[in-house]
C-alpha cells in the first residue's frame, strides 16, 4: 500500500472478504447504510460491489461523499461508479454467486481510528 502517513493496521480491516458498512447521504441529507463485503484495494482505492443497494447508488449519484466502517476504523472519501470497464469486470470476477450491478471505487481522503479517537490520515 502506498497511503501516506499513519499506521497501516487499519488497512487490514478493509481487506478483500471483510465485512464493511457503507454509509451515504442523499442530496437532501437523508442518511443510508448497508452491510457489504470489501473487495479489497485497487490502485489505492477501496473496491465495493453493488448488488441491491439502489438507495446507496442513488445517493452517490447526487453526492459522491461516502463513509465506510470496518471494525473500529472509519474511511471517509469520494466514490466513483462504474457499470462497465476494468473495475466493474474486477467485481464480476471476484463475486461468483451474485451479479454485480455497479462497481463502487472509493478514494480514501481520511482514515479514523474510532477506538483511539484519532485521525490516521
Amino acid at each position: 500500500m502506498d497511503f501516506e502517513g499513519g499506521n497501516l493496521n487499519w488497512y487490514e480491516h478493509f481487506r478483500e472478504g471483510k465485512e464493511i458498512v457503507v454509509a451515504t447521504c442523499s442530496k437532501s441529507g437523508e442518511p443510508n447504510a448497508n452491510v457489504n463485503l470489501s473487495l479489497g484495494f485497487v490502485d489505492n482505492k477501496l473496491l465495493v460491489a453493488d448488488f441491491k443497494m439502489a438507495t446507496t447508488i442513488k445517493n452517490l449519484k447526487e453526492n459522491k461523499k461516502i463513509c465506510v466502517v470496518a471494525g473500529y476504523y472509519k474511511i471517509k472519501g469520494t466514490a466513483e461508479l462504474f457499470t462497465s470497464g476494468e473495475y466493474f469486470d474486477m467485481c464480476v470476477k471476484k463475486i461468483t454467486n451474485f451479479k454485480p450491478k455497479t462497481a463502487i471505487l472509493v478514494s480514501v481522503k481520511e482514515v479514523f481510528d474510532m477506538d483511539k479517537v484519532k485521525k490516521l490520515k
